[in-house]
C-alpha cells in the first residue's frame, strides 16, 4: 500500500467526510473518492460505513487506521532523528585506543557520557590497536588513543593529558632497594605487557630501546588481574601508570618504582579527522574526554 492510501484513511476517519478531507489533503472530492474506491477494490473490502453526513470506519478499516497513526509517527520519529544528525548533536563514535590496558577506564567514562549526552553512542573497538591510526584514516573508527601523534595531514591530533609510568613489583623484589629504575636494571627481569608487538609497549619504546636493554624474558598477558596475581607472587613486574590501575584492589605487598630519576611522562593525544571537526557530537566527546581524564 502506498502512503497517499494511509494518508487518506487517517485524514477521512479524523475529518469524518469528504468535504473538510479534501481541504486538508488539497485534493477534490471526487478525486479522493475515485482514490478511495482504487483501494477498496484493491483490499477486497470496505473501508468506510458511508451516510449522508458522517463516514465511519469499518472493523477491517480500524485497524489500517492503526496502523496509519503507527506509521506515520515512524515516519515523524524518523525526520527528528535526521535532524538531530543534521545539526550534529547526535550520532555514534567509534573508539579504539593504542593500549589495551586503556580501556579499563573507559567504561566509567562512557557511563558519564551516557548521563550527559544520551544521544551520543561510544562503541569500543579491540583488536589491531597498533593499526588504530589506519583505521582513522580508512573510517573505520572515529577516534583513537595514541602516546604518539601521526604526521598525516587529513588527521588532527589533540593532547588531551599526561601521565607518568611507574614499575609495579613485589616489595620482595631485588630491584626494591633502589630509589628508581634505570634501564639496566630490566636486563635480568622478566617484563609482563598487555600485547605485542614490542613497539606499542611504551616502556620498551621509549625507556628501555634507546639503551638498547632486552628483558630475559617477555610475555604477554592481556589481562590485568592475572598480570598483577603474578606480581603478588614475584614472577616479573609489570609498567603501567597509577591511574590505570586504580580500579583493581592492590596488594600490600606490591610497591611503584619511578623509571628513571625524572621518571617516563607520557602525552596521550586523540587523533580524529579534520572533517570529523565540524560534528558537534565529536567535539562534545572531546571536550568531556579532557576533562574527565585531567581529574583522574
Amino acid at each position: 500500500m502506498e502512503l497517499k492510501y494511509f494518508r487518506l484513511i487517517k485524514t477521512i476517519a479524523e475529518e469524518g467526510n469528504l468535504a473538510n478531507s479534501s481541504e486538508r489533503l488539497f485534493l477534490t472530492q471526487s478525486a479522493l473518492s475515485h482514490q478511495l474506491r482504487d483501494l477498496e477494490e484493491r483490499l477486497g473490502f470496505k473501508v468506510f460505513q458511508r451516510t449522508r453526513n458522517k463516514w465511519k470506519l469499518t472493523q477491517e478499516g480500524t485497524e489500517l487506521y492503526k496502523l496509519a497513526n503507527t506509521l506515520f509517527s515512524s515516519i515523524d520519529e524518523g525526520f527528528k532523528a535526521i535532524k538531530h544528525i543534521k545539526e550534529g548533536s547526535k550520532g555514534t563514535i567509534k573508539l579504539s585506543a593504542e593500549c589495551q590496558s586503556f580501556f579499563h577506564s573507559i567504561p566509567s567514562f562512557i557511563q558519564k557520557m551516557g548521563i550527559l549526552y544520551p544521544e551520543i553512542t561510544i562503541d569500543i573497538t579491540l583488536g589491531a590497536t597498533h593499526q588504530t591510526i589506519s583505521q582513522v584514516l580508512s573510517n573505520e573508527i572515529d577516534i583513537a588513543i595514541v602516546t604518539t601523534p601521526p604526521v598525516y595531514e587529513e588527521v588532527e591530533s589533540l593532547k588531551v593529558f599526561e601521565d607518568e609510568i611507574f614499575a609495579v613489583i613485589h616489595k620482595e623484589n631485588q630491584l626494591n632497594g633502589f630509589d628508581y629504575l634505570e634501564a639496566s636494571h630490566f636486563s635480568n627481569t622478566h617484563l609482563l605487557i598487555n600485547s605485542f608487538p614490542l613497539e606499542g609497549v611504551a616502556v620498551y619504546e621509549h625507556f628501555l630501546r634507546p639503551y638498547k636493554i632486552h628483558p630475559i624474558k617477555i610475555s604477554a598477558i592481556p589481562f590485568t588481574e592475572i598480570t598483577l596475581s603474578m606480581i603478588e607472587a614475584n614472577m616479573g613486574i609489570m609498567c603501567a601508570p597509577k591511574w590505570q590501575l586504580s580500579s583493581f584492589k592492590l596488594s600490600k605487598e606490591l610497591v611503584f618504582k619511578r623509571l628513571g630519576k625524572n621518571g617516563l611522562k607520557r602525552k596521550h593525544y586523540l587523533v580524529v579527522k579534520k572533517e570529523q571537526r565540524n560534528k558537534t557530537y565529536i567535539n562534545d566527546f572531546i571536550s568531556s574526554f579532557e576533562e574527565y581524564f585531567l581529574e583522574i
